[in-house]
């Protein structure tokens, strides 16, 4: 089934235009989402209340305003409100060209699959091929829903699938600066380094892949769900509290590397053991060497004469 479109562009890219559609790049239908009910099962509905007195407010009586001083507000109209924004053209234009690697994950916000829209898929294969080429990604600018985003426009390949997709950034001001953040600074000995390296290197996949992990709340969420749908009765766990142990930096390194290595000795499963055994046996018989025929003829003979 063919992905549906939920927006659309234009990236411009010198004096060529690339129409293009937008993809979401998360599958909605996976979250589990909760609806409040009342004790009869009836479904409620959020409204406004007036601070003051508690009454109910109707959305058309409502003005939106900016709390410039505690308690202090000043207001603004629809029109005054939509003066501020930008208009929507849905324009994609690149700035400048940027090495990929330069960029930091910490920017990006949201993650967009790009298309090429009719008529535009020489235009987009070329700037995709460009960009694999230089190894650089697009920085542009992106005027939709009245907002002006910057985005990331690089290379991207799934299996078979080799196209664009567009990474919608956070500006700069809008990021903590990593100074804020209280960091007890230690010395680190050689010793626990070389463990520590050593605990990574048993552990590592050249590959990145996602699909052996599971959403294991999620998937205990959906059973839960159909074992009420069932008319089951879900038996809920007492909490255990566990007590902080401190332990032993060097020794907690030293059961790590030790534990690792005991189960990459271990076998995969008793199958297996007894498989790699069932073959062992059989080249040990092929080694084994054969009896002479004169020797079993004569040992025949023996047996008849007793």
């Amino acid at each position: 089934m063919a992905a549906r479109a939920i927006g659309s562009g234009t990236i411009s890219f010198g004096l060529v235009a690339i129409p293009v559609k937008l993809y979401s790049t998360v599958d909605s239908t996976k979250a589990i989402r909760f609806n409040y009910l009342t004790e009869d099962g009836s479904r409620v509905k959020q409204q406004y209340v007036r601070a003051t007195d508690g009454q109910t407010v109707e959305r058309s009586e409502l003005h939106q305003g900016y709390e410039f001083a505690k308690g202090q507000f000043v207001t603004f109209t629809q029109e005054e409100v939509k003066a501020m924004n930008v208009e929507s053209t849905n324009a994609i234009d690149i700035a400048e060209f940027v090495p990929l690697a330069e960029i930091e994950r910490i920017y990006i916000d949201k993650v967009y699959y790009l298309g090429p829209d009719k008529g535009a898929g020489r235009s987009y294969h070329l700037l995709k091929e460009a960009l694999a080429a230089t190894r650089r990604a697009a920085l542009a600018s992106y005027a939709a829903r009245g907002k002006c985003y910057l985005v990331l426009i690089r290379p991207f390949a799934e299996g078979e699938a080799d196209g664009l997709v567009m990474e919608q950034l956070k500006h700069q001001d809008e990021l903590r600066t990593f100074i804020d953040v209280p960091l007890d600074e230690q010395q680190i000995d050689n010793t626990e380094l070389d463990l520590a390296v050593k605990i990574i290197e048993q552990r590592v996949n050249d590959n990145f892949e996602p699909e052996k992990y599971e959403d294991v709340v999620r998937s205990r969420m959906t059973e839960m769900i159909q074992q009420k749908i069932d008319g089951q009765e879900i038996q809920v766990p007492q909490e255990e509290q566990t007590e902080a142990k401190i332990v032993d930096l060097m020794e907690a390194l030293k059961a790590s590397v030790g534990n690792r290595a005991k189960a990459a000795r271990k076998p995969a499963s008793k199958t297996a053991a007894a498989a790699q055994k069932k073959g062992t046996n059989r080249k040990s018989a092929a080694r084994a060497p054969r009896k002479p025929r004169a020797t079993q003829a004569k040992s025949t003979s023996k047996r008849k004469s007793s």
